[in-house]
């Protein structure tokens, strides 16, 4: 009924070997505040399943949330140091430079322009996920490059919508 197909965004793949080569240290003066607080305020996605969302009972779960959790087991020895703290797509970069998070770990693209803009410690891609596109398979489209010229809905100012004007 639908075919996916895939977008291979080369400077992508270029970022995530850069980061295998050369990983970067957290600030120190984080790090002693987050050890004098004696918790760490970890930003997450507000309800993003399978990365962060609350369970049943309420606590936290999933793939950023133990990511989390690993770095207060880093810090403290004890997973349960850490306050998780719901950020949006708009939030989350005005949470963490007012140092209302200590750690973002939550879906953002690591881009130049936020890497020089926002002035953050990008340490390492925790998830590498790619862009595609699902399309009805009674339009015979093969290839991404059959797409070229066609109307494409993607979220306004997003890294989908960068990538999709640059691959075209």
């Amino acid at each position: 009924m639908f075919r996916i197909l895939k977008l291979i965004n080369t400077l992508n793949i270029t970022l995530l070997i850069f980061t295998f080569i050369s990983f970067s240290q957290i600030k120190a003066n984080t790090l002693d505040e987050v050890k004098e607080r004696g918790y760490l305020n970890c930003g997450v996605a507000e309800n993003f399943i399978g990365f962060a969302s609350p369970d049943d009972s309420g606590e936290w779960v999933g793939f950023d949330v133990d990511l989390c959790r690993a770095v207060a087991v880093a810090i403290f020895g004890d997973s349960k140091k850490v306050n998780f703290i719901p950020t949006s797509s708009r939030s989350r970069f005005p949470a963490l430079a007012l140092k209302e998070i200590d750690l973002l770990a939550r879906n953002t693209t690591w881009s130049y322009s936020r890497d020089t803009n926002l002035e953050f410690e990008f340490v390492g891609i925790n998830f590498y996920d790619g862009q595609a596109f699902l399309v009805p398979k009674s339009l015979d489209i093969n290839s991404i490059t059959d797409l070229s010229g066609a109307s494409i809905c993607v979220v306004s100012g997003t890294s989908n919508e960068i990538n999709i004007e640059n691959y075209f």
